[in-house]
Order: structure tokens, then sequence, then C-alpha cells
């Protein structure tokens, strides 16, 4: 009579310990099912075109035939030193620090003042302001062209009626002024969108420590500063880094107002990039300009949310 085979069975540990491997490996292969599809798109959109951009402005190429004409960093250097990409790279920055300086803290007075004070009228204020917002820039362009028409535009209308001997402005025909007239396109583009963010902000701070510190003797700008302001400081930093990325990426706005004149006189980098770029079929120098601006945003981006951002990220981790 052949010998019984008795089976081992696991010990309680050892079956735990299988049961761990089994769940993890399910909840590896769950995890790649849900995010492959997303890793690919943002691998075949954002990833390899970067690189291609990169190995494109090593060359001189206007975008038909294979790249023979190898110039190293010859795009860059020529770019550095053209003039009108230095003035494009200048008024991006003018935008921006507009932005920073005049269109965010209007937008955080007037949320204050939504938000906060006794005005009558909320909503409806709320909904004139972020309607602006739900335009498309396109759209935005076009009505801003006619508002800004030198002749029959509406802004030199009512100027006109309330300034005797008023002459007529050409917002966007004035190099000394057009980049002041885009940037006011842009605010009443934007000035919404950052307004709903800090009444979202003012939501989130309770009452009763506003309401604490001015029971302690605090005056209304004493609680400004140092309670609803602070407590509103991850919503303040957000709306800087919005603004920033959304400065130097403007370009639909001022193509259809301006096409970046006159005389390169609104000329951004992105619009710099398409006039150069595209329209010549300069497409090696063009991936020069792109890699320039997707190194300032980068280095903004990476560097501000490294120093800025983080203490955000650390309260939100607790």
């Amino acid at each position: 009579m052949a010998p019984q085979k008795f089976r081992v069975l696991p010990t309680a540990y050892e079956q735990t310990l299988s049961d761990k491997r089994r769940q993890g490996r399910s909840k590896a292969l769950l995890i790649t099912m849900f995010t492959l599809p997303g890793l690919t798109v943002f691998l075949l959109f954002v990833i390899i075109p970067i690189i291609q951009s990169a190995y494109f402005s090593l060359y001189k190429w206007d975008g038909f035939g294979p790249l023979t004409d190898f110039v190293g960093l010859g795009n860059y250097e020529r770019l550095l030193n053209h003039s009108i990409f230095q003035a494009a790279l200048g008024h991006s920055f003018t935008i921006m620090i507009l932005s920073l300086t005049i269109q965010l803290p209007l937008a955080l007075a007037l949320a204050l003042m939504v938000g906060r004070g006794k005005l009558v009228g909320k909503r409806l204020i709320r909904i004139i302001l972020f309607v602006p917002y739900v335009f498309s820039e396109v759209i935005t362009a076009i009505i801003w062209r006619y508002v800004l028409n030198p002749t029959e535009g509406l802004a030199n209308l009512v100027l006109g009626t309330i300034i005797p001997n008023f002459q007529n402005i050409g917002w966007l025909a004035d190099r000394n002024i057009v980049l002041y007239s885009i940037f006011i396109v842009i605010t009443w583009k934007y000035f919404g969108f950052h307004m709903i963010l800090y009444m979202a902000g003012l939501q989130g701070i309770p009452h009763d420590l506003e309401d604490a510190a001015r029971v302690d003797g605090a005056k209304e700008r004493d609680v400004l500063r140092f309670v609803t302001l602070p407590l509103m400081g991850n919503t303040i930093r957000l709306t800087v880094f919005l603004s920033v990325l959304g400065s130097f990426q403007q370009f639909v706005i001022v193509w259809i107002l301006t096409e970046g004149g006159p005389v390169n006189g609104s000329e951004l980098i992105a619009t710099y990039l398409y006039k150069y770029g595209i329209q010549r079929f300069l497409l090696g120098y063009g991936s020069a300009v792109a890699v320039i601006l997707f190194s300032i945003t980068l280095v903004f981006s990476l560097g501000y949310q490294r120093i800025i951002l983080r203490q955000d990220y650390a309260v939100e981790a607790v």
C-alpha cells in the first residue's frame, strides 16, 4: 500500500503575507490600467514634442525634407541678439508685472468688497464680472476691436462725451500705448476669474476669527492685514502662479488685435514664435523660441512650487 501524501497547509503568517502580495499586485494592475492611457497621451503630445523641438532647434530647417543643415546653438545666438525678440521678451515681462501689480490687487479688493462688504446686488456684480471669462479669447478680441476702434469705437465715443475737445486716440495704432490697451483687454477677460477665486478663498475663512479680532479691539484694516489676508495666502499664491504663466502664454488676443504691431509695439514671445517660426517657415528657429519659452515657464513653475507653494502642500499633507 502506497504511502499517503499529506498537503502542508500554510501558516497564518504565510497566508497573510500571500494575501498582501496578491492585493498589492491587484492594486498595481488597477493603477496601471487607469494611468496608462493618460501617460500615453502625455508622452505622445507633451514629452515627445518637447524633445523634438529641442532637436529641431539645432538645425536650420524650413519644415520640409530631412534635417541636414546643423547649426548647433546658432539659432539661440541669433535669437538672443535679435532686437525684436528682446522687445517681445520685455513686453511679456511688462504684461506680467502689470498683472501682478494692478489686475490681481483690484480683483482682490473687489472680492473683499463683494464678499465682506455691504454692497447692494452682490450676485449681479459677480455675474457681470465673471461673464467675460466665459467668452473665448477670439470673441473677446473681436469685441474689443470695435470698442478700441479709433473712429467709431465705444472708448473714444464715451471719452468724447465726457472730455471737451477730446481728440480720438488710436488705442491699437499708437506704439506707446498699445501694450497698455492690450493689458486692459486681458484684465477685462480674466479679472472675474481671479475675483471668483478670491471669493472662494474668503468663504473658507471662519467669521469667528475676524469677529474675535474685532472684539479684541483690532480695527478693520488690522483685521484685513493680520487675519484675512494671511488666511487667504494659499489662494493669493495660486493666482500669482496662474497670472505669471498666463502672461507668457498670451497669443490669441494680441494676434487678433494687433498681430504684434504697430512696429512690434505689442510683440510677445508667443506672437514672435508664430511670426518668425511658422509664417516664415523657419521651423528650426521657431523651435529655439519655443525652447526658450518652455524653459522660462518651466524654471518659474518648478522654482515657485519649490519655494512658495511648498508650504501649501505641507499643510494639505497634514
